[in-house]
């Protein structure tokens, strides 16, 4: 793996109208950490995916990936070269088969032939545990399953850097740790990985870095277990005053819940 930032963005801005989403936004990844992102609804984080991802333009400032400028780089070139986002809603194409929507990451995301694509899509439905249903429509998956799809057609594009938008929200208490686990396998296979996520305890069991953003900015970043006791995540993501921190102390005994299979997971 090579060691130093996967990407970075420097001085990140998006408006859509008169309304600014993202401002002033710097942001490092560094190879081989899971970056996990929180922040109230309307705080920029959605956005700051899709453009990361090649969605949409910043209205100013660049991306640097691998040392590349790609601030213009469609999400085509992008996923091509090794950046890949699973979304929030799933989306399969409900009339294909599990394999044939994965051959879709493989094909036109990587851009393999026939034979490599094949051997990648199965590898990927290895890996996120739906090859049993591979022959399956996908329109007959689970919600957990769905979610495991979109990673699996994310991971057929052999990707650097790996983008997850609440790949947790909507689960069951019981479901999410077959996602922790996903998500961790993945990053230990190499991928960088950065996770926008609402369910807090999820997102802490694997985040080795935690950012929270607030209008737009970077409000806190750093060591999970210090940014959400940060004053200001406190008041503004959590909702509670500087003095309680009972959200806090819950979180952070789910996410030691979620890594009692893997505690030195973390490093």
């Amino acid at each position: 793996m090579t060691p130093g930032p996967v990407l970075v963005a420097d001085g990140l801005g998006r408006s859509f109208g008169k309304l600014e989403v993202l401002s002033g936004l710097d942001l490092t990844i560094e190879t081989g950490e899971v970056l996990g992102i929180i922040g109230p609804n309307g705080a920029g984080k959605s956005t700051l995916l899709s453009i990361l991802g090649g969605g949409i333009p910043p209205s100013v400032g660049t991306i640097q990936y691998r040392g590349e400028d790609v601030t213009r780089r469609s999400a085509h070139w992008r996923a091509r070269n090794g950046v890949a986002t699973s979304f929030q809603v799933p989306r399969p194409f409900l009339g294909m088969t599990v394999l044939e929507n994965v051959l879709v990451g493989a094909r036109f995301g990587a851009g393999l032939g026939v034979a490599p694509a094949a051997e990648a899509a199965a590898a990927a439905l290895e890996r996120t545990g739906l090859l049993e249903y591979a022959d399956d429509p996908a329109g007959s998956l689970r919600l957990l399953d769905r979610k495991r799809l979109e990673v699996a057609r994310a991971l057929a594009a052999s990707p650097t850097l790996l983008l997850l938008d609440e790949i947790a929200g909507g689960l069951t208490e019981q479901e999410l740790p077959e996602i922790v686990d996903l998500v961790r396998e993945v990053n230990e296979s190499g991928v960088t990985v950065v996770w926008i996520e609402h369910v807090v305890h999820a997102l802490t069991a694997v985040a080795t870095r935690l950012i929270c953003l607030a209008y737009g900015r970077v409000v806190a970043e750093g060591d999970p277990a210090e940014v959400l006791a940060s004053p200001e995540v406190r008041s503004i993501y959590l909702g509670i005053e500087p003095d309680l921190d009972e959200a806090t102390e819950e979180a952070e005994a789910h996410a030691a819940e979620l890594q009692e299979e893997d505690p030195d997971a973390r490093g």
